[in-house]
């Protein structure tokens, strides 16, 4: 009888521990991460439901770079920048007769016009939420907006009155919040701009986009053709090989940077992956992917995801075909922290995302050197993270 209880025992082990080997393959996953170098960055937040990408990624890049600087850590608002901004476009939308992209959509400039014409607050001094929801849902205010433009656009009164653009930014403060004129920070009174001229330590006038493609000569500068491109930012434009020098050794050297990219690839995982395998594959219906979206499945793709194999090989024709033909398009705004190997010795970058702590990585995603490689329209970046030759022949002073 002990025997036989000894010997069920050592059945009833051995069974446990197939399970536990079972559960220990399961969990492993098919990517294995090693960090080469993961940069200081303020915590992971969320746009929630607004396409307000360009404003979170760059003000958390800015945020890094004040850390950088050795300023204090602290969480800029980046609801102060979309109000200005939604405020400028209009004036431009109208000066415009309408002929202009508006909506929730901008680009990293934006953040940087803000910054030198109205300053910035703290996160806590304006959380940009006045409309009864704890979230960012900006679908009813960007409707309203654009309506009541294209009224005045219209001019019935045959001349346009003193009160549209008030009744405007009524609108605005309504959804929004009034902008703060004047807050105190650590015991001290401030204004937005000497908020940013005392206490960032940060300079508009020392950051860059850079941009990497052939319907312009490189080595000049051009503002990039892209919708949400209203403010007409130039970019330098240099090879992409060059690009991506760029981009890896900033980091080595301690500088991050804020990354435009297209995000409508099926190897842009939302479990915070973003690769492109050597396979033709398909565009995904939805521009920015968001976290509330369904989106479609791609058998090929979920096969490569779980057993990953070769990315392709990026060419600067690649790179242009893809622009040229809408199949590259300023999707989704991003900030990268850092860089990483897989189990096989690929190369990423650590990318940290302005969805919550969705995913995997809790809000960060690995995007493989070949996606960035493919799949970015510019990056801005503080001027000295550049070689000094580079600098020189772009006449960056």
């Amino acid at each position: 009888m002990k025997r036989i209880l000894i010997f069920t025992i050592i059945l009833l082990l051995g069974f446990q521990g197939v399970i536990i080997a079972q559960d220990n393959k399961e969990e492993k996953k098919p990517f294995q991460f090693t960090d080469i170098k993961r940069l200081p960055a303020t915590s992971i937040k969320s746009q929630d439901r607004a396409g307000t990408c360009w404003s979170w990624s760059t003000i958390s890049y800015l945020e890094t770079e004040m850390m950088r600087l050795g300023k204090d850590s602290v969480s800029l608002s980046p609801l102060y920048i979309v109000w200005n901004t939604y405020n400028e476009k209009a004036k431009r939308y109208v000066r415009m007769h309408g002929n202009l992209n508006f909506g929730q959509g901008g680009a990293f400039a934006d953040v940087f016009w803000v910054l030198e014409n109205y300053g910035i607050v703290p996160l806590s001094e304006y959380l940009g939420l006045n409309y009864g929801e704890d979230i960012h849902a900006h679908g009813e205010l960007d409707a309203i907006l654009k309506a009541y433009l294209d009224a005045v656009v219209k001019n019935p009164n045959k001349k346009l009155s003193t009160a549209w653009l008030k009744g405007y930014e009524a609108v605005l403060d309504a959804y929004l919040g009034a902008k703060p004129e004047k807050f105190n920070y650590k015991g001290k009174e401030y204004t937005p701009m000497t908020f940013y001229k005392e206490v960032t330590g940060l300079n508009v006038k020392d950051y860059v986009s850079l941009t990497s493609f052939t319907h312009h000569p490189f080595y000049t500068s051009f503002p990039v053709e892209i919708p949400d491109n209203w403010i007409g930012e130039y970019s330098y434009n240099i090879p992409i090989d060059e690009l991506m020098d760029i981009m890896d050794k900033a980091i080595d050297n301690g500088y991050t940077f804020a990354w435009g990219s297209d995000v409508s690839e099926d190897g842009f995982s939302r479990q915070g992956i973003a690769v492109i395998p050597d396979f033709d594959n398909y565009e995904m219906a939805d521009a920015e992917i968001a976290k509330w979206v369904t989106l479609p499945k791609n058998k090929k793709i979920e096969e490569w995801f779980k057993n990953p194999g070769k990315e392709k090989q990026i060419t600067q024709q690649m790179r242009q075909d893809a622009f040229d033909n809408y199949q590259t398009t300023d999707d989704h705004g991003m900030h990268v922290v850092g860089k990483a190997t897989d189990q096989n010795g690929n190369k990423y970058f650590i990318v940290k995302n302005s969805w919550g702590e969705y995913g995997d990585y809790k809000g960060y995603l690995y995007a493989s050197y070949p996606f960035v490689e493919y799949k970015t329209i510019n990056i801005f970046i503080h001027k000295d993270a550049l070689p000094k030759d580079l600098k020189k022949k772009l006449n960056i002073q």
